[in-house]
């Protein structure tokens, strides 16, 4: 099977290197729309997250990798330095690695389910952009099934943490309590929302949602007691700011060096505990230099996330037993295609044979010949067209000492050794 894997993720790159190969908004169908017209891609899903952008394709030729590959560094403008962290998989290793993403095992936070809808929502896109063929379509299908099987099978997402989840522990631990803290979130989605979900439980004081959409924004705010405002107010805002959460689908920052001088100075030198969940980032790296911001990134959130999916480990092995299997059946489906042409062909020239036998046996009828002697030939004939080729290819490979053949041929007619 032709398919393919080019991409980069938390695995392989650091967010100032994903933040470069993002694709979001409008530039999904885009970029969709010129991977179609690439040589050797006949099919193509391309799954952009803050922690992995990778292209999913069918190929008829070695090239199209190569190709997409070309693509991608032109269209991302990437350096030598950047390349390094592509990787490529196919065939097995490919469908190991989407079932992988599909169950969580490959997230950054071990078992997460987010990626799943993620993965379904890149397979619409695909679908809209008339992108996905028929091959792409069944592996997803049965993608979907299988991060089905082991999440209902597995304890892989029990005890879940979330990115937002661990964002809110730091901060939990640098402030010990949320209790006399205002925290500003900006953006408005999935995640921001599981922010702001764990903060109102813990008991925050104060909170604001910023976001470009202010209807979206007041529709969470309002879920837990907070604040909206539009992305055009924050400045104003970041004073207020203990805690700052961000996490848009902005392709350039929405929170800048300047602004967070402004803020802190206006607080007084008050600290500012701040984490970019975001990629690209919401918030200026050079913010991070200020002596008053504790500036995270979702790089940094790694530490917490391992100290609390340590329960999961165990769920995880099961897991990747349950995933070999579903590899090796998937496989063996897709290998046994191979020899449906070989299989129709072998019918057709059957049915061909049988035909010619037929139409011999119906003349010898004509001509008066007793139904028992047409029936008798019309075997006799057919066993032996059938037969011909067998019987000629075997002597070939016992002259041959092929015995491979030899033994494939008792395989296949059930032929018990001598």
């Amino acid at each position: 099977m032709p398919l393919q894997i080019l991409g980069l993720n938390h695995n392989t790159a650091s967010v100032e290197i994903r933040e470069r190969v993002v694709y979001s908004g409008e530039d999904v169908p885009r970029a969709l729309e010129s991977i179609k017209t690439i040589e050797g891609v006949e099919e193509a899903v391309l799954l952009s997250t803050c922690n992995r952008t990778e292209f999913y394709v069918m190929t008829n030729d070695e090239r199209g990798t190569e190709q997409l590959r070309s693509w991608l560094e032109e269209d991302r403008q990437l350096d030598s330095a950047h390349r390094n962290n592509l990787f490529t998989l196919q065939d097995e290793d490919a469908i190991r690695h989407i079932f992988r993403v599909a169950c969580g095992l490959d997230s950054m936070v071990l078992g997460e389910p987010q990626i799943l809808g993620q993965l379904k929502d890149a397979f619409r896109q695909s679908q809209q952009s008339k992108s996905l063929g028929q091959k792409l379509s069944l592996l997803f299908q049965h993608t979907f099934a299988v991060a089905k099987k082991i999440r209902t099978d597995t304890e892989i997402g029990a005890s879940p943490v979330s990115v937002a989840y661990a964002a809110v522990n730091l901060a939990e631990q640098f402030f010990a309590g949320f209790k006399k803290h205002t925290a500003l979130l900006v953006g408005a989605g999935v995640t921001i929302e599981l922010v702001a979900k764990h903060l109102h439980k813990r008991g925050v004081g104060r909170m604001f949602v910023a976001n470009r959409n202010v209807d979206r924004a007041r529709e969470l705010a309002g879920q837990f007691g907070g604040f909206a405002l539009p992305l055009s107010e924050i400045e104003g805002t970041l004073p207020e700011a203990d805690i700052l959460m961000t996490s848009t689908a902005a392709t350039e920052p929405v929170i800048t060096l300047q602004q967070m001088q402004t803020a802190i100075k206006a607080r007084k030198r008050k600290p500012i505990f701040a984490v970019d969940i975001a990629v690209p980032r919401d918030i200026e790296a050079s913010v991070g230099d200020l002596d008053d911001v504790y500036l995270y990134s979702i790089d940094d959130l790694d530490r917490v996330i391992l100290e609390g999916q340590g329960n999961r480990e165990a769920a995880a092995v099961e897991a990747n037993r349950l995933l070999d299997e579903e590899i090796a059946r998937y496989a063996s489906i897709e290998r046994s295609k191979q020899v449906v042409p070989v299989i129709a062909a072998l019918r057709e020239k059957s049915d061909a044979l049988r035909d010619e036998v037929n139409a011999q046996a119906r003349r010898r009828l004509a001509r008066g010949e007793s139904a028992e002697d047409a029936v008798e030939y019309a075997t006799a004939a057919l066993m032996k067209k059938l037969l011909h080729k067998p019987s000629v290819a075997l002597r070939k490979a016992g002259e041959a000492a092929d015995q491979d053949l030899i033994e494939a041929a008792r395989n296949i007619f059930g032929l018990k050794k001598d």
